[in-house]
């Protein structure tokens, strides 16, 4: 085994370093396949160049469960732009998986990101599971990082931690949709845990933006003030870039917003950006006003409209 694959496949890799208290109590041994196993750690490595006239996969390392395939440049207003679909062999996150994602976009790529369909956490008895993203977009580049929903099961045990380090000259979409468990069998925060960190950072490590999630059902309520109250949906989008002035993003998001739904929006601090988190209970209305959300970024910042891509 070369040096490089086994750094690959060893904890310190595929492993968060650093794993929430509320998450880490359920650490346990498995009767099933343990922490380590093969089949148990996915890991998916890209990178991206301008080539020529448009954006290329470059690099590609992929381990089963995770894996894409070919990038398909199907944007008709972004013709240079492939899009990329992140997909699972497995039927979902399982109890002692260990997934990580690293994507590198060179300098003026341009690059979206999404997932084949919705990240289902099935339920676990013993350990949890975890997923690593790490995100490294160059100068002048552009990243959508925009997957769909995490849906937790009743008993599912998941940390998910997403670092973004972005160029000054950079700009970046990020989303994230979080549901209550299975709306349509009524599994409303049936899980045991569900805790997610995203930070977005400078290149120099200076904070851009930090959010950090527990959702502990069993230790605490999330239905209350101050929490998700009579929600079951959650969407964020943060838009990064030096394209426009923070105010602008704020205001074109603010304006994004479906009358249906209560959402917030914000500047990000020194002109970064803005952001907005979205609540709902009807899962079609908060996907479209995400969708819209960032449909209205992309043309006030890049000035083409979202393309409708298809997902199974």
């Amino acid at each position: 085994m070369s040096d490089v694959v086994a750094q690959r496949l060893s904890s310190d890799h595929y492993a968060p370093a650093t794993i929430p208290s509320e998450v880490r109590e359920f650490a346990g041994s498995p009767d099933t396949l343990p922490v380590g196993h093969p089949g148990k750690v996915g890991l998916l490595e890209l990178g991206f160049e301008r080539v020529g006239a448009r954006t290329e996969l470059v690099r590609r390392f992929q381990k089963s469960p995770l894996q894409i395939m070919r990038p398909l440049y199907v944007d008709p207003s972004r013709p240079d732009l492939p899009v990329v679909y992140l997909m699972s062999t497995g039927g979902g996150v399982v109890q002692a998986d260990r997934l990580r994602l690293d994507v590198d976009c060179g300098a003026d790529t341009a690059v979206h990101l999404t997932t084949q369909a919705a990240t289902k956490v099935h339920h676990m008895d013993a350990d949890f599971a975890t997923q690593t993203v790490g995100l490294c977009v160059g100068p002048q580049a552009y990243l959508e990082y925009l997957p769909d929903a995490l849906i937790p099961y009743p008993g599912a045990r998941f940390y998910q931690r997403t670092t973004v380090t972005v160029d000054p000259t950079a700009t970046v979409l990020v989303g994230e949709v979080l549901m209550a468990g299975r709306l349509a069998r009524r599994e409303q925060h049936q899980y045991d845990v569900l805790a997610t960190d995203l930070e977005i950072a400078d290149a120099d490590g200076g904070a851009v933006a930090i959010d950090r999630i527990r959702f502990s059902p069993h230790r605490f309520s999330v239905t209350g003030p101050g929490v998700l109250g009579e929600h079951t949906l959650m969407a964020t989008l943060f838009v990064v870039s030096p394209l426009r002035p923070a105010a602008a993003i704020a205001d074109a998001l603010h304006g994004a917003i479906a009358d249906q739904v209560t959402a917030g929006v914000s500047v990000l601090p020194d002109e970064r950006g803005a952001w907005v988190r979205i609540l709902g209970t009807d899962s079609p209305t908060v996907q479209m006003t995400l969708r819209r959300a960032w449909d209205t970024a992309r043309r006030l910042l890049i000035g083409v409209p979202a393309p409708l891509l298809r997902k199974t």
